[in-house]
């Protein structure tokens, strides 16, 4: 099945409902974000060292709404809208809604496992949005994605790529602001 692709309205009802809220909900809580500081981070962001010696059992769901920044909320919400509108065509709402909130929490899961003790937290929906890049790729294997908006990649070597560079920034043990471990639990979870 040829994925074609052609214009809609934004916000229109082509869009899908699961889509529309996604990036209602996650613009409001970046607002609230910026407005109430610091200390909003650490107690609805995963800090996997507040969910395992604490219970905050909470975070596993909310750090998905908080973003690191404008740029890291823009990106995660232009892919979630760019693929994830034709798999909640596909799947339909409550099915899309499953799926991209389990590869969320399967994220969290991973991050967990890997990073017991951190007291920083992690936020960002990137582990849901890696599992719908996932999806995409499985149900549009042949679609062509531009790599930074410039080189042509099939969706499903572009998720072979992103899982490996997942896989890599995870075992190198470099100090970033990405969760690598994080990206690949949405991935494998998704899968």
């Amino acid at each position: 099945m040829a994925y074609r692709y052609y214009h809609q309205p934004l916000f229109s009802h082509q869009w899908g409902r699961a889509i529309k809220w996604l990036i209602v909900a996650n613009a409001s809580v970046y607002l609230v974000q910026m407005f109430v500081g610091r200390n909003f981070l650490y107690t609805f962001g995963l800090v996997p060292y507040q969910v395992t010696r604490n219970l905050w059992l909470w975070q596993i769901f909310t750090y998905m709404f908080l973003h690191g920044g404008l740029f890291h909320l823009l990106i995660n919400l232009f892919i979630l809208w760019m693929f994830g509108k034709p798999i909640e065509r596909e799947w339909g709402t409550s099915s899309f809604l499953k799926y991209y909130f389990t590869c969320g929490l399967g994220a969290a899961i991973f991050i967990l496992f890997t990073s017991l003790n951190s007291r920083m937290p992690v936020v960002g929906a990137s582990g849901a949005i890696y599992g719908v890049l996932l999806a995409f790729a499985m149900l549009y294997p042949d679609s062509i994605i531009y790599l930074y908006f410039l080189f042509p990649i099939k969706a499903k070597h572009f998720a072979i790529l992103i899982g490996a560079i997942a896989f890599l920034g995870g075992i190198s043990g470099g100090r970033s602001n990405i969760a690598h471990f994080g990206h690949l639990g949405g991935l494998l979870v998704g899968y």
